[in-house]
């Protein structure tokens, strides 16, 4: 595709490694179809905004997705070079996002097709279930210029499948795609400096574990309410029985945030619609006395979100 810009080009060239010469030729239009075509970005609105609507051989381009052999996780491994390459000061910090979404779709061929909530329609008292595919996203968060808010730019992508359809094959469940997918960003970025934000639907302690095995710092929303138990100590010697999954219940959030000998101080950070909103937060200064490699949730007051790290 020799009419594309040079500087389209240049930022495409890496990956075409990942392709052969006839798959990437094919693969270049369906790409650029994709970013010019509005509404849903199938192969068909690709192909009709490039003016190739009566393309008899249109087939040749769903090969690209159903049948041609390239690696996903290399062009993911590539995309997030690109990002941090661009949009990322040299030994910032890098931020991550993980989430789910559900893809509505319909049809007797779609075998990952599950049940799941509507997120949009639902309410704390009634929940609307919808049919369609659950995808789970990890996503760079960073400023750009020409906008007042942080994106989110999603570099690599899974598909969840419902616990009765997964035959043979595992149940993973949405944390788990998570926690395996923050050790692959590890195992591709080992020196940096990794934090991950999610909501309260991740607030799990095995994802929390696995952000520390991996040094990565996790910022989450919890509960009050929330049970939170150390890692369980070392077994007593000539003690019989089964060995202890955890340790002593710790102290409630509540409980934490409610004593006057916690250390509290006021920032100030952006909220939603461009405001800003002081938030309480917990002081440095607090040590942790408990085992080490225990998850040390910290919540604050105000936001009420939390962080494990």
């Amino acid at each position: 595709m020799s009419h594309l810009p040079d500087e389209i080009l240049l930022l495409l060239a890496p990956f075409a490694p990942l392709f052969s010469n006839w798959v990437w030729s094919h693969a270049q239009l369906l790409l650029l179809g994709a970013i010019l075509a509005s509404g849903k970005r199938t192969v068909t609105a690709a192909l009709r905004v490039m003016g190739l609507a009566r393309e008899r051989r249109f087939t040749n381009y769903h090969r690209v997705l159903n049948r041609a052999r390239w690696s996903a996780r290399q062009a993911s491994q590539i995309l997030l070079r690109l990002l941090i390459m661009f949009l990322v000061p040299p030994g910032a910090p890098l931020v991550l996002g993980a989430d789910d979404t559900v893809e509505r779709r319909s049809g007797r061929k779609i075998k990952a097709k599950g049940c799941y909530r509507d997120a949009v329609r639902s309410t704390k008292k009634h929940v609307i279930p919808c049919f369609g595919l659950q995808w789970v996203s990890l996503m760079l968060l960073v400023p750009v210029p020409w906008a007042k808010r942080g994106w989110a730019l999603p570099f690599l992508t899974v598909l969840c499948w419902p616990e009765k359809k997964t035959d043979q094959r595992r149940h993973k469940t949405s944390v788990d795609w998570v926690r395996q997918m923050i050790k692959q960003v590890r195992r591709w970025l080992p020196q940096r400096l990794l934090g991950l934000v999610v909501d309260g639907g991740f607030a799990a302690g095995s994802l929390a574990l696995a952000c520390v095995t991996s040094q990565v710092v996790m910022v989450s929303r919890l509960r009050w309410d929330a049970a939170l138990y150390p890692p369980p100590g070392p077994q007593p010697p000539g003690k019989r029985g089964r060995k202890p999954l955890k340790g002593e219940r710790q102290r409630r959030l509540q409980v934490w945030a409610a004593r006057s000998d916690t250390p509290w101080e006021t920032i100030e950070g952006n909220w939603y619609g461009g405001q800003r909103k002081t938030l309480g937060m917990p002081s440095s200064s607090i040590e942790c006395r408990r085992p080490r490699g225990c998850a040390c949730v910290v919540a604050s007051a105000n936001s009420r979100s939390a962080s494990i790290t």
